[in-house]
């Protein structure tokens, strides 16, 4: 464990001559502030790093992750990361990004007791409430799965344009773009799942607010 912890900090001096190498003034930019265009809300899957797989460099992908990339409505840290981007940052793009062999979804499939996290993953199991009857009609059991993925994505884009922080931008007339996609760890492949919000009369009546 000990030359593991060691290696990190040789790897850490490395990268830091790999950058000036290329560019210099390398962390002198990043040292005076950050403008990301995007912020990414994705599963504290350590498969899924934001960074790597868009192919951005540091500086411009503001980022929260947890357990199955969730937007929960009560949850401080999301909102309080969301508000940050959105109010602070202006990012002009929001994605969640969910990913294929998620464990957390896969944990809301079953009835096993864990611990903890049993809280956490009730709101995963939401969503499968919702879709029930689409997801039960999949007999493979791998396909269903699969499915019940890329549902949480789409659910979590929808409690996106639902808060309060991204319905106020949009009355502001804020460019903000929200997207829902899933990553495959299996080839690297991102799929767009094709649910963008760009403006709350894209939403259900009942959860455009009166601001």
């Amino acid at each position: 464990m000990r030359n593991f912890y060691n290696q990190l900090l040789e790897n850490n001096k490395e990268w830091v001559a790999k950058s000036l190498e290329s560019d210099p003034d390398f962390f002198n930019k990043l040292a005076d502030g950050q403008q990301p265009p995007l912020l990414w809300i994705g599963c504290a899957d350590s498969r899924v790093p934001a960074n790597e797989i868009i192919g951005a460099q540091p500086g411009e992908v503001f980022v929260h992750r947890n357990i199955a990339n969730m937007v929960v409505h009560t949850d401080m840290n999301m909102l309080s990361v969301l508000d940050y981007a959105v109010n602070v940052l202006k990012v002009k793009h929001v994605i969640v990004c969910g990913h294929y062999g998620c464990g957390g979804v896969k944990a809301a499939m079953g009835n096993q007791n864990i611990g903890l996290i049993d809280n956490w993953i009730r709101h995963i199991k939401d969503v499968f409430r919702f879709h029930n009857d689409e997801l039960v009609a999949i007999q493979d059991e791998t396909k269903q799965f699969d499915r019940f993925v890329e549902l949480n994505v789409k659910e979590q884009v929808m409690n996106l344009a639902k808060t309060s922080i991204v319905q106020n931008a949009w009355k502001n007339e804020q460019p903000l773009h929200i997207h829902g996609w899933v990553y495959n760890i299996k080839d690297g492949i991102i799929k767009d799942m094709g649910v963008n919000f760009e403006n709350n009369s894209m939403l259900a009546e009942v959860y455009q607010l009166d601001i």
